[in-house]
């Protein structure tokens, strides 16, 4: 059964609050069966021992409950009319797992011989229980070194430690042979810095990106709001505005005089169409024109982000002669929908491929239709994505039910098989991202492992009915408690996966991963947000070439171009980093994390630079071209210098 089809909708239409989904802080009532004080009382002295004349500790659990709970509100009918409602009792299901955090998460399908084992396999949070590799994995080298992700020439100076941009060019200053590519000059040059932030919002940020020319950074936040910054204009000082706070009947901060504080110039604020929890997805059309979004509706919006217009055109995938209803609160028409999780536009900007609850299609935007619906997976679908940037047959679904399934089009045929199954994480995908080339995937899964694939070594579609289907989950486990158990598998019996990268924290949310931008790495690192508030980035061979920090992030009041601050450990706060980007043209990355420790919630993006970037006076490819100018003057000066008394000039014997 899905996570959808365990959610009352009725309740939901009466109570904003009380959905549970993916991304949902578990806060709510898990259970049906609830305590009054008198209960809490008698169940703490159970399990610990604490006797009731003493009335602080239950105090204390319920001024926790209270403060996760405050101003919840139920919302009427018309939408308008709200009253607090007092939180009075609790889950029983949330006091276990507080009094004893291993009575939920511990593995339940060991065997019952194993108690003690499994005992022992019960760590912290952010236990990491397969460590990243320390040296290249020959499966990695060999993907560096065969050409695919970017120049060659490079890797083989970074194997000898000449890593030297400017040694590199005295080195080639004396042979004559033009420019040196942009890739060789700054495929080493990797963010190094725990970054500045730029903006703060009062609502979770669950998409951040730059636009593919980075020239803007948007961003999509859980108040329905999708802002959009000028990249080509340098973060401007701090400014602070006035705000004041408001709860909104949905729940979430809101304020009146402005939306949120940024350092960046806001090129266009939209108000997007009222949902559902979130948006749980966004994308951009290959012009940068056109940006589409979802959440957990069938229906994905499509709006501007260039001119001012802030209409919002709905792309339904129900089916075509469905007969909707009345709409409600949460956009959904009937019982008998489903929710969409991920939305990508095609290549060619004139499709759009969606994934939800089980299931994925493809909309054609031309002939305003829905053309493809395949029941793809047992349960959730949390990301898809199209495997190359040229055909756009081939497409990607990655399930909480732990496979990835590859769908070409032209083969579907009546019984809609997979063309191929990637088989390996134990447990659900978070997020699958395409390098573009159409063989090359990489996916987030909640067994904290981040994998690549080849397409070329997928599971064959019969082989997987023939035994590779097999479930491997920990059933009781919940990625949104924050913690996750030893499981009893490293990867699933049949990993097909090319390589496994491993030391971050998929937790708590659908945590994002992507390639490097190949413009100017060539795509030879893969990066990834993390639960326990790092960014994590990858060598392609497996090993860990850059950890930034975001709980040491400097503050927004701070100049840019000035030595990072590191705060202290009591000024330090729990971070969940969602999503990160790296910028096309510049070692720089712009990362959206979340304030767990705050109420109201706060949301933080965060620019991550290439140490002495921001020192420059002028951009990158002005450094480049400046370099490369240089390089060419003392070539000629060295030239004129060793010219043989009767030789011709160079540019003469040309």
């Amino acid at each position: 059964m899905s996570e959808y089809d365990r959610i009352d909708f009725g309740m939901l239409e009466e109570n904003d609050d009380d959905y549970d989904g993916p991304d949902a802080y578990v806060d709510e009532e898990d259970d049906d069966t609830v305590l009054d004080l008198e209960d809490l009382q008698d169940l703490i002295q159970e399990r610990t021992g604490v006797a009731q004349e003493s009335p602080m500790l239950p105090q204390i659990f319920l001024s926790l409950f209270n403060s996760q709970n405050v101003h919840r509100t139920n919302t009427g009918g018309d939408g308008n009319s709200s009253e607090p409602r007092q939180l009075r009792t609790i889950g029983i299901q949330d006091l276990h797992h507080l009094l004893n955090p291993r009575s939920l998460d511990s593995p339940t399908d060991y065997e019952e011989d194993d108690e003690e084992e499994e005992s022992e396999n019960v760590g912290e949070w952010h236990q990491v229980w397969f460590p990243p590799h320390k040296e290249p994995q020959q499966p990695g080298v060999e993907l560096l070194m065969g050409g695919e992700f970017g120049s060659v020439s490079s890797k083989f100076r970074s194997k000898r430690n000449r890593r030297n941009i400017s040694q590199m060019i005295l080195g080639q200053s004396s042979r004559p042979r033009g420019a040196i590519s942009r890739e060789n000059m700054t495929s080493e040059l990797i963010p190094n810095t725990n970054g500045i932030a730029v903006a703060s919002y009062t609502a979770n940020v669950y998409c951040g990106q730059f636009s593919r020319d980075s020239s803007f950074y948007y961003t999509c936040c859980q108040d329905f709001r999708l802002h959009i910054y000028d990249m080509t204009s340098p973060p401007s000082p701090y400014m602070k505005r006035p705000r004041t706070l408001r709860r909104s009947a949905t729940g979430v901060w809101d304020d009146s005089d402005c939306d949120h504080d940024t350092t960046l110039k806001i090129l266009k604020t939209i108000q997007g169409s009222a949902g559902r929890w979130t948006i749980t997805d966004s994308h951009l059309s290959p012009n940068n024109e056109r940006m589409i979004y979802s959440s957990i509706s069938p229906t994905v919006y499509m709006t501007s982000t260039l001119d001012s217009s802030v209409t919002q055109t709905p792309i339904s995938f129900q089916e075509p002669n469905h007969r909707q209803r009345a709409r409600t609160h949460w956009g959904w028409d009937d019982e008998n929908s489903f929710g969409i999780w991920s939305c990508r536009f095609s290549a060619d900007g004139n499709e759009v491929v969606a994934g939800g609850s089980g299931q994925i299609f493809v909309y054609d935007l031309l002939a305003d239709r829905r053309t493809v619906k395949i029941i793809a997976h047992e349960d959730d679908v949390n990301s898809c994505c199209w495997a190359d940037t040229a055909s756009g047959n081939v497409l990607i679904s990655a399930s909480d039910d732990t496979f990835l399934k590859v769908w070409d089009r032209r083969s579907l045929g009546a019984s809609q098989k997979p063309s191929g199954v990637l088989v390996g994480h134990t447990e659900g995908i978070t997020n699958v991202s395409a390098k573009g080339d159409g063989r090359y995937i990489i996916s987030n899964g909640k067994d904290q492992a981040l994998r690549l694939w080849d397409l070329r070594k997928m599971c064959s579609s019969e082989d997987f009915d023939n035994g590779a289907n097999r479930d491997y989950r920990s059933r009781g486990f919940d990625y949104r408690y924050g913690h996750y158990s030893k499981p009893k598998h490293a990867a699933h019996p049949r990993d097909c996966s090319v390589m496994t990268y491993r030391g971050h924290a998929v937790l708590r949310t659908l945590i994002r991963c992507h390639f490097s931008p190949a413009e100017t790495t060539g795509g030879q690192y893969i990066y990834s947000g993390s639960a326990d508030g790092k960014i994590h980035i990858w060598s392609l061979d497996g090993r860990i070439v850059q950890v930034l920090d975001r709980s040491k992030t400097s503050a927004m009041t701070l100049d840019p171009s000035a030595e990072e601050c590191i705060l202290p450990n009591s000024a330090r706060s729990t971070v969940c980093v969602r999503d990160v980007s790296w910028n096309s043209n510049e070692p720089m990355m712009m990362s959206a994390g979340w304030d767990g420790g705050r109420s109201p919630p706060k949301s933080v993006v965060a620019r991550h630079e290439w140490r002495g970037l921001s020192k420059m006076s002028y951009g990158l490819e002005d450094w480049i071209e400046k370099q490369n100018i240089e390089r060419n003057e003392r070539a000629t000066r060295t030239r004129q210098t060793l010219r043989v008394p009767g030789a011709f000039d160079v540019e003469e014997d040309d």
